[in-house]
């Protein structure tokens, strides 16, 4: 019996080895399925996080090109622009602001990028190739050539609630308020405002108008 014992004894003393590296071996085991967990619920967590941002910046942002030249030289043809969508939801666009707006309710119509000159309530008049508001010269303290076509401003236009007179800063070549196509912009139809330059590289960074 003393001699059963002996030997089992040192059979498990002997195994003792194979038995510390079978308990290393499940520890390892046990660490590498933990870090696997830890990585997929990292990579998860990020592409959540991605997703959201994602989805937030399409609601508060939306990127548009310059197609026409009714901007130059302020804003070339080609160039890519962030519109803040929100800049308007709780205020109203101020004079000189650059924005973006469609000329219908439709998603399909054109967007259009003009500076802001006449706001609801006021009378805009161009004569003589200077703009009048309320009957006063108003001076823009910018370098835009003169108007030889006042188009629909020749006479004073009253503009109504929610109505904005705009311009391009090309202003002999630009589709603006002064024409039918475009007219008086509602607000309702107004995108957002020019916030950021996207391209060309060298101009990256907020949109000075």
């Amino acid at each position: 019996m003393s001699d059963r014992r002996n030997k089992s004894e040192k059979e498990q003393l002997f195994n003792m080895p194979e038995i510390a590296k079978l308990e290393k071996k499940s520890f390892s085991g046990a660490m590498e399925k933990l870090e696997d967990s830890k990585l997929k619920i990292w990579v998860f967590e990020i592409a959540v996080t991605l997703i959201f941002a994602v989805l937030t910046s399409m609601m508060l942002f939306q990127s548009v090109t310059m197609q026409e030249s009714s901007m130059e030289p302020t804003l070339a043809v080609g160039s890519r622009y962030f519109v803040n969508k929100l800049a308007y939801k709780a205020s109203s666009p101020k004079r000189g602001d650059l924005i973006v707006f469609r000329t219908n309710a439709s998603d399909d119509a054109a967007l259009h990028i003009r500076r802001v000159i006449g706001l609801p309530g006021e009378t805009v008049q161009i004569t003589g190739g200077r703009i009048l508001i309320n009957g006063e010269v108003y001076n823009e303290g910018k370098d835009f050539p003169m108007i030889t076509n006042p188009g629909l401003a020749a006479t004073a236009v009253t503009l109504e609630s929610g109505e904005y007179f705009v311009l391009g800063d090309n202003r002999n070549n630009s589709e603006d308020s002064r024409y039918a196509d475009i007219g008086m912009v509602r607000k309702r139809y107004i995108v957002g405002k020019i916030w950021f330059t996207c391209s060309p590289f060298e101009k990256l960074g907020f949109t000075k108008g």
